[in-house]
């Protein structure tokens, strides 16, 4: 069986330290969210195809936080954040840091939009201190790990 992918736009937003991420999934809000908060699900898809993911922490709730690692042939990959707002089945606002680089946390706000037959329009906004770290995220090959985990998503949401 072939999943269908769709194309996931992330730009940077002009003169602004602000990345957008806009995807489409085939799959109603309430099972994209699901996806996002549901840890057994997020470990099956989010990263690169080449990281297996652990769990630390994972508290996806309106004050909850997480911590997790990726782990591949060339090291571990540790992230940690803060859930601000989680709400059903439209919205999560969170923190993210990678601590590799722990001074650029930036605030993240995912919106799921429900779309005609059954599909859903997720836009991500990630907020960082400056245009210069909005410019390195985006150097880090971060499209790698979004469209791959995506893909992922895609995979997961063409299950029963």
């Amino acid at each position: 069986m072939t999943t269908p992918t769709r194309e996931t736009t992330i730009e940077a937003v002009a003169d602004l330290p602000i990345i957008r991420i806009i995807r489409e999934f085939d799959a109603p809000p309430e099972r994209v969210f699901e996806a996002h908060v549901d840890v057994e699900k997020v470990k099956r898809w989010l990263g690169p195809r080449r990281l297996t993911m652990t769990v630390q922490r994972w508290d996806a709730e309106t004050g909850g936080g997480y911590r997790y690692t990726h782990t591949d042939d060339d090291g571990e990959y540790r992230f940690y954040g803060s859930f601000h707002e989680v709400r059903a089945p439209e919205r999560i606002v969170q923190t993210f840091t990678f601590e590799g680089y722990p001074d650029g946390v930036s605030l993240e706000t995912m919106t799921l939009t429900e779309l005609p037959g059954g599909r859903t329009r997720l836009v991500g906004i990630s907020v960082v201190d400056s245009v210069e770290a909005r410019d390195a995220m985006l150097a880090s090959g971060m499209e790698v790990g979004v469209n791959e985990g995506y893909e992922q998503l895609d995979e997961l949401l063409a299950e029963s």
